[in-house]
């Protein structure tokens, strides 16, 4: 039953618009409050939280002298819920519950949020496998807020969200001294005037009052605000949601429309060097109408570097769920070798779950890489200069020669955000990849894959801290 304000206020909002979900809904609670309390416990064991002054398995001595325990914590498991913790003997359930009892009344509203729509999302997702865009209920594996959606209700989520496998309908925005890069294509223009497509949640709460004419229809992605519409094959379209998803607000910088083409140009260029092992879906274009909150990015679709009539299809690596060992192994095969290349030509890739898919033949097996979402991958010039790459023209925050840096961003994103998940526990990574890293040819890069501890973004502590951008965390490493 529902405990807390976001429970209720998600029960009775379905009472009116979907009352036969009502008792699922209410049914999928506990199980949604034990899971979001397992990636909570996650990062209250191993993120660098100021407030934590020693860790010793599952006990944590905090710094006001208070004491809080749970199990103890496989930082790689994806399907061990965690059904309550003791903070100095008492016990808590639910873990925004657990958050408010350690002072953070703002964080445990998030994890309120991110229980009920988590069940929400249980509830509402419909029988059968659906397209593997879709097939992801749960969200982030690993990230406390893994289904927060601030601002949208209960009939927006089932309308708009793809776990749902709604059609959504996006409008157009006529703006007429729009920032283009690349070629906008002229269905999406009128005279002098750039169309730009807009998310129907964008449109009601944030762009209210603008002119908007008729669109198109399309289908959410596993981003929710990038969708592949119906009648335009091969294309995908990125638009701007001006909320917190996870751990980031989804507008579309100036900075990012500004960069989009020559960051896709320098990344087909490095890729094109690794024997057709990895492709990188283009951008085919970006246009912003002055602000964050009304811009959008066209890309290519991965299912163009599937070969369909081979029975071919690109897969996002999060859609594929927890794996035999064998597959894991196979995988890690393909997709090492091909994040160290490209880190040691000068590209450091996020290949998490969701950015990274696997080209699997008929008999399901990988056969190559598709990488897309190119906003935050970090780019070294001067390793790209030492290959005889011509460095682009540019500034800010994707670019850097720090290597470590550069390689926190792929092994946080491929090890803890891809291959975790398909082995599914740290004692099966370290069975499958573990001896595909034993095998991997020497360089300072792989070495420091195989040091004692691997680094992973600190969810949570992202989440508590008001700075913006990354955050990072050690865990101790299953490759060593």
């Amino acid at each position: 039953m529902p405990e807390n304000v976001a429970e209720r206020a998600v029960a009775e909002q379905l009472s009116d618009v979907r009352p036969e979900l009502a008792g699922r809904y209410g049914a999928e609670l506990p199980d949604a409050r034990a899971a979001v309390l397992r990636r909570l416990w996650r990062g209250l064991t191993y993120d660098p939280l100021p407030w934590v002054a020693r860790r010793s398995g599952g006990e944590l001595e905090l710094t006001d002298g208070r004491r809080l325990s749970g199990p103890v914590c496989d930082p790689f498991a994806t399907d061990a819920p965690v059904k309550a913790v003791e903070l100095d003997g008492s016990v808590y359930a639910h873990p925004a519950e657990l958050m408010r009892a350690l002072g953070f009344a703002g964080f445990a509203a998030e994890l309120a949020g991110s229980v009920a729509s988590l069940a929400l999302s249980r509830a509402g997702a419909p029988a059968g496998p659906g397209p593997w865009e879709q097939r992801v209920v749960d969200g982030h594996p690993y990230h406390p807020c893994c289904r927060y959606r601030p601002g949208f209700s209960v009939a927006e989520e089932l309308a708009y969200a793809p776990e749902h496998r709604p059609v959504v309908r996006l409008a157009l925005a006529p703006v007429a001294d729009a920032r283009v890069t690349g070629e906008w294509p002229e269905r999406l223009r009128d005279g002098g005037r750039v169309l730009l497509p807009v998310h129907p949640w964008q449109a009601e709460h944030v762009l209210a009052g603008r002119e908007l004419q008729g669109g198109f229809d399309a289908r959410p992605l596993m981003a929710l605000r990038t969708l592949e519409p119906d009648a335009w094959p091969g294309v995908h379209v990125k638009t701007a949601l001006s909320t917190r998803l996870t751990s980031s607000v989804r507008d579309i910088s100036e900075y990012s429309v500004r960069g989009a083409a020559v960051v896709s140009g320098l990344l087909a260029d490095v890729a094109g060097r690794l024997d057709g092992r990895l492709h990188v879906t283009r951008t085919l274009a970006a246009a912003s109408g002055g602000s964050a909150d009304l811009a959008a990015v066209l890309r290519e679709s991965p299912s163009v570097h599937a070969d369909a009539s081979a029975g071919e299809e690109a897969i996002p690596v999060a859609a594929l769920g927890r794996r035999d060992p064998a597959w894991v192994a196979e995988f890690a095969r393909l997709a090492l070798p091909v994040g160290l290349r490209m880190l040691e030509l000068g590209v450091a890739l996020e290949a998490h779950g969701q950015n990274l898919l696997a080209v699997v033949g008929p008999d399901g097996r990988p056969r190559r890489l598709v990488y897309r979402d190119l906003a935050d991958v970090r780019i070294s010039p001067a390793r790209l200069a030492a290959h005889g790459i011509p460095v682009p023209p540019l500034t800010g925050r994707i670019v850097t020669d720090d290597p470590v840096a550069l390689r926190r961003k792929l092994f946080g994103s491929l090890v803890s955000g891809a291959l975790g998940p398909l082995a599914g526990s740290g004692p099966a990574l370290a069975a499958a990849v573990g001896p595909v890293v034993d095998a991997l040819p020497p360089s300072a890069d792989t070495e420091a894959l195989r040091s004692a501890e691997l680094p992973v973004k600190a969810l949570t502590l992202m989440r508590l801290r008001d700075e913006p951008g990354d955050a990072w965390a050690v865990l101790p490493n299953p490759l060593r």
